[in-house]
Formats: structure tokens, sequence, C-alpha cells
């Protein structure tokens, strides 16, 4: 490839080309900002942005409030009929947890406990046999 002529430095007649100036790197409040920045990155000091993970994290609670208030929102429609329901449902969670917590404490209470309880239990057969 050949080289082009304004390189050589004998011809005066050609007009040599001259970097073009950029209009934004001169003006002064672009180098105060640029200086400004570049202090506050050694300070670390982040600029008026916030960090992406603060970011994240403050879209996440707007987003767990606007779906606790949909929530509130739905609970206050409900009707009659479904607050109804749920009452029943709760009561039959709740027989259902106590049925069950009985029967754990039986099948952990000690075996004399349970052997009284089965003589018990015989005996009063015995007995409604014998009044018959």
């Amino acid at each position: 490839m050949a080289e082009p002529d304004y390189i050589d430095a004998d011809n005066p007649e050609l007009i040599r080309p001259k970097k073009m100036v950029n209009p934004v790197k001169i003006s002064r409040n672009h180098q105060d900002l640029h200086r400004e920045l570049l202090m506050n990155q050694k300070m670390g000091i982040a600029p008026q942005n916030k960090p992406e993970l603060q970011k994240v994290m403050e879209k996440r609670k707007r987003d767990q409030v606007v779906k606790q208030h949909k929530e509130e929102e739905a609970l206050k429609k409900k009707s009659d009929f479904e607050i109804e329901l749920q009452k029943r449902q709760q009561k039959l969670e709740q027989l259902e947890f106590e049925k069950h917590r009985t029967e754990e404490e039986r099948e952990n209470a000690p075996e004399f406990v349970k052997i009284k309880g089965n003589l018990r239990r015989t005996n009063q057969e015995v007995a409604e046999v014998c009044d018959s």
C-alpha cells in the first residue's frame, strides 16, 4: 500500500490534516465533571446514581408492598359466604391438628400408661357384660 503524500515534510504546498477538536471535551463543564468523577472514584464515593444492588432491593420492596396491598384488597372484597367457608375450614384444620397432637401424645406415652388404659377399658367391658 502506498503511503500518502502529506507524510513527506518536503512538500510545503500541501495542507496537512489536523485532528478534529471535540467541543464536548473542551468545554469547562465537562472537564470539571470528569475531574469530580475521577476524584469520587478514587475515594470510593458512588456518583448520584444508586448501586445496582440497592436498586434491585428497592424494586423488590416496592413489589412486595404492591402485592401485599392487592392481597388486602382481595380480602376486603370477599363475600360473606367466602368468609364463612374460610372460618369453617380453619375450624376443621384446628380439630385435625388437635386430633393429630393427641395421637402423638398417646404414642409417646410410657408403656405403663397404655397398659393402665387398656385395663380400665377391659374392666368397663366386663362390668357391662355382668350387668346385662
